[in-house]
């Protein structure tokens, strides 16, 4: 049977808390590991520390959005607060996408290209590639806070974040977190992937690694960012153009953009899994860690659907 969305949404708080509680202590885990690779002048390090940053940030303000589902969405504290939160969960998924870009980009050099593009795997590199990746997300979130974020719905409850129908100003930002935020990193995968497969020089071994860890952020940019995208392309096409499309059919369709925006949420649980590439003795701790609460958590979502 098909899912029954509005049950689902109902679930929001539970699904938010799950990945608080798993979230909070595997992204400080892999803080420390990600210390450790610092520590080692590599610049791989670099890229997992910006990525979990990015992760607790968001985690941070999962309390504001638990106690906002728990009074059936009625935000209840500053505007200024509303549009932070907001903010921290949009930007969290562009700035992971960019550094799981980033890890699978240096990987493939390493292994690939071990004495060429040396100057692109360095510390100071790295640094400033990040850097570049907070300015751009930074700036395209402060187009946000230039407008208003929190409104009234039919039952007079203050919502946060939550615009039906969409904002004529979000449309080129929605083009643009379609092309260039979400496209084409899937491109650059793929490329990548093909790169690997071709390279003659490269060992076995090293092949296999490097398909794994680019096939690991293949797995978590589809399942955590390619529902909320497609949904996003979506909204943003029939709410400007398709006016013969009704209104049950607009809700209904925000309805589902909502249930694809709760799966973005698991790439701060799903991130960590990335260390397992990185060390032996990281892989052995984040499955226990992580990789055992992800299953059940991915095992709750399956009861839904079937």
């Amino acid at each position: 049977p098909l899912i029954n969305i509005y049950l689902f949404r109902n679930q929001n708080h539970n699904h938010y808390l799950k990945s608080f509680v798993v979230g909070v202590p595997s992204n400080l885990y892999s803080l420390y590991h990600a210390a450790l690779q610092l520590k080692q002048k590599n610049e791989l390090g670099v890229y997992l520390m910006n990525l979990t940053v990015s992760d607790l940030l968001y985690l941070a303000s999962l309390p504001l959005w638990l106690q906002y589902f728990f009074q059936d969405d009625d935000w209840s504290h500053r505007e200024w607060l509303c549009q932070l939160c907001g903010f921290l969960l949009y930007e969290n998924i562009y700035i992971s996408i960019g550094f799981l870009c980033c890890i699978s980009l240096d990987r493939y050099l390493a292994v690939v290209h071990p004495l060429r593009f040396t100057s692109l795997r360095s510390m100071s590199a790295a640094w400033l590639v990040s850097i570049i990746i907070w300015l751009k997300e930074i700036a395209v979130g402060v187009v946000f806070f230039r407008h208003k974020e929190l409104s009234r719905d039919r039952k007079n409850q203050s919502v946060c974040f939550e615009h039906y129908p969409m904002q004529p100003w979000e449309y080129p930002i929605n083009y643009y977190r379609f092309t260039i935020g979400f496209m084409f990193p899937l491109i650059s995968y793929l490329c990548v992937l093909r790169a690997v497969g071709r390279s003659a020089g490269t060992q076995p071994d090293q092949k296999t690694r490097i398909r794994q860890l680019v096939s690991s952020t293949v797995l978590i940019f589809l399942v955590c960012f390619s529902p909320y995208h497609v949904f996003l392309l979506i909204r943003t096409l029939l709410e400007r153009d398709c006016n013969f499309i009704s209104g049950t059919v607009h809700f209904q369709i925000f309805n589902y953009y909502h249930l694809s925006l709760l799966l973005t949420s698991l790439n701060c649980v799903a991130d960590p899994a990335l260390y397992c590439f990185v060390s032996e003795s990281a892989r052995r701790s984040l499955y226990r860690v992580i990789v055992r609460p992800i299953a059940r958590i991915l095992k709750h979502y399956l009861e839904w659907f079937y």
